[in-house]
């Protein structure tokens, strides 16, 4: 019979876990500490003490979590209520003038519209997710869809509130909030970091973004506790419970319940002040505690968010101003030329590498050959270089001055350099091309497209891969994928029995895809993710699709005359379409929006739990989604059905109790197949 824990223990546990609370977030939130660090650390450590006395007081809501949890053995995937979109990138004042007259025709005004904006922190996106008031998940953005499950890591960081707070009565805590932030070490912070690693004799982490995310995918939450994260709160998902009209009301309602806000934002400004308040921003982030790689603007309003909606992968109500990026100086080796899937034929320097915002760089694009003229860019050159947008290097200008007199005009060659046919320019553009149709480097880049995580998504063809099954002529399109011999492939370099099976199997499981991914995999000129979507969902049979008329795309809204002539002339050519039905003859299943709607899934609600054997929870949430049925990370009346794995935890009872249909993996592929 367990003992009777003393009224007055129980009472002192509770008193230090709210005072501790309450210090939190006069610290973190308020920025007004009102107690020193010793004190802080004297009273958590009397609460570790208490609770390893008497661990009947645990609590998952306990600061004292913050010290790490028992390590996992990998991380589950989490679902986003409302995606986790990435944002559109402007680089100069012009941009934002761009942007604002967008805002302006999205919403059919000419009226001043109001912005908030916002130090644009260097870190880690995370969504947080409260339920009355308690933390109960945490994940990172992955792919704006799903994100991985680090709800033990996030417990660590000591600006994470486990338990939100009512400062206000008009503030009432939220049935549910799902809370995004930024996840980052400071400057000060991550110094202190690379100086431990140095004295373990372990490896320095290149910047503290890098640190961040290094930090927040530890399997062993008590290592993540060690590496001083910190937060910041910039909007939300879903709430349940309460709404605001500004995403400044937002930003405001999530500081008064305990989570912190940066105290930089500058609300509901007119876009003159912006570009002052960008100015100014750019001028403190040398002084700045954290790294800042620009300014995030949002229109204020919610009801003109709503109104302007998003794209396939930002929204079009806000925009990163970014600084200017980080520039290095190093030398031209030389200049090459690679031909991409469409033909274009870009010039490329390989450079003296060099290190440039914690990326080692040795290659930068040159664009076309009037950049490499304005620029008078030469083999040789010492030049400045920056990773635009703090990604993708770029040569800013010659270091004329250093000079030596042995520096090489470059030409763009006349033929290409893979297949020797003469190159062609276009009138209305910059850039050369090649129009052989049977260039192998062509061929390759189509091919590398079309197996593309975001296209057929075939595992095991690597860009190696591809060379030697173009370069053998086993591959003359991506249509020969589906005809392949297996014998062959056993053959080739780092490809034996087992590597070939596999690689056949994921070609074979490939071959069910949804029409939008299927126009993408075709690599259209200037048909991306987005367009390829919105042609699916006009276009319900790929027949349709292929004899689809020029006046009838341009006038489809988000298509246009320029799309609409590329695909037109894509269409037109016989060996395209033979690709297409060679491909439909291999076996490939197409899944039509039309069709997928009236199948015996479709509005059923699915909780998946515990491991599957045969395919992930995130490949079989994929075929109940593709076959109509809906996912759901949490059991509730309105659950079908239960999917239960190896070790599903407590969902199995939550299920029983609201008499829910539990079914194991076998029922679930029997239920697919039907």
């Amino acid at each position: 019979m367990p003992d009777i824990i003393n009224p007055d223990i129980a009472k002192k546990v509770e008193n230090l876990r709210s005072e501790i609370q309450r210090h939190n977030y006069r610290y973190y939130v308020m920025d007004d500490p009102q107690i020193s660090d010793a004190q802080y650390d004297k009273m958590m450590q009397e609460l570790i003490e208490l609770e390893a006395k008497y661990p009947e007081l645990s609590s998952p809501d306990s600061p004292t979590m913050k010290v790490g949890a028992a390590p996992v053995k990998k991380f589950e995937q989490i679902k986003h209520s409302v995606k986790m979109l990435s944002l559109d990138n402007a680089f100069s004042d012009s941009d934002i003038l761009n942007f604002d007259r967008r805002v302006k025709e999205g919403l059919m005004t000419d009226e001043q519209i109001l912005y908030t904006a916002e130090p644009k922190m260097d870190g880690v996106a995370v969504e947080l997710v409260y339920k009355e008031g308690r933390l109960v998940s945490a994940s990172t953005r992955g792919d704006g869809e799903t994100g991985e499950d680090i709800t033990s890591n996030v417990k660590t960081i000591r600006s994470v509130p486990m338990l939100l707070q009512q400062n206000k009565k008009e503030h009432i805590i939220p049935a549910r909030l799902e809370a995004r932030g930024e996840v980052i070490i400071s400057k000060e912070g991550f110094k202190r970091l690379n100086e431990d690693m140095l004295s373990q004799g372990l490896a320095l982490f290149a910047n503290p973004r890098n640190a961040a995310a290094g930090s927040l995918r530890q399997l062993d939450s008590k290592v993540t506790a060690k590496r001083p994260l910190e937060i910041y709160f910039y909007g939300v998902g879903e709430v349940e419970g309460i709404s605001c009209k500004s995403h400044w009301d937002w930003l405001y309602v999530l500081k008064e319940l305990g989570l912190r806000i940066n105290p930089h934002i500058k609300p509901k400004i007119n876009i003159d002040a912006v570009y002052k308040y960008y100015k100014e921003l750019e001028q403190m982030r040398s002084i700045l505690p954290y790294d800042i790689d620009g300014m995030v603007v949002k229109v204020d309003s919610v009801q003109f968010q709503n109104q302007l909606g998003t794209k396939a992968r930002s929204p079009r109500w806000a925009v990163a101003y970014k600084f200017k990026a980080i520039q290095e100086t190093t030398k031209i080796l030389d200049i090459l030329v690679q031909v991409g899937r469409t033909g274009a034929v870009t010039p490329v320097a390989c450079l003296e590498s060099v290190n440039i915002g914690g990326v080692n760089v040795s290659r930068a694009t040159l664009h076309n050959e009037d950049e490499i003229v304005k620029k008078d860019i030469r083999i040789g050159d010492t030049v400045l270089v920056q990773r635009a947008g703090d990604v993708i290097p770029e040569i800013v200008k010659v270091i004329d001055s250093a000079r030596t007199g042995s520096e090489i005009i470059f030409c763009m060659p006349q033929n290409c350099p893979s297949c020797n046919s003469q190159l062609v320019r276009d009138e209305k553009e910059a850039s050369v091309r090649c129009l052989n149709d049977t260039c192998p480097a062509k061929i390759k880049a189509q091919i590398e497209h079309f197996v593309s995580k975001r296209a057929f998504d075939i595992d095991g063809l690597g860009e190696k891969l591809i060379d030697q099954l173009v370069e053998k002529n086993y591959l003359a399109s991506y249509a020969d994928l589906f005809y392949m011999d297996k014998a062959k492939l056993e053959g080739l370099e780092r490809m034996g029995l087992k590597s070939a099976e596999n690689l056949f199997e994921a070609i074979d499981k490939s071959k069910n895809i949804s029409f939008a991914r299927f126009i993408y995999a075709l690599g259209i000129r200037h048909v991306g993710e987005h367009i390829a979507e919105i042609l699916a969902s006009k276009y319900t049979e790929y027949e349709k699709f292929c004899g689809a008329e020029y006046d009838d795309l341009k006038n489809i809204k988000g298509v246009g005359p320029v799309v609409a002539k590329s695909i037109v002339d894509f269409l037109g050519l016989e060996d395209n379409l033979d690709k297409i039905k060679r491909m439909l003859g291999a076996g490939v299943n197409i899944r039509y929006e039309e069709n997928r709607k009236n199948t015996t899934l479709d509005g059923k609600v699915f909780v998946l739990t515990g491991t599957l054997e045969t395919m992930t929870r995130s490949e079989a949430a994929i075929k109940i989604k593709s076959l109509g049925g809906k996912i759901s990370e949490s059991v509730s009346k309105k659950t079908d059905y239960l999917v239960a794995g190896k070790s599903p935890g407590s969902k199995i009872e939550k299920a029983k109790a609201a008499n829910v249909k539990i079914i194991d993996e076998n029922s679930l592929k029997i239920l697919l197949e039907s």
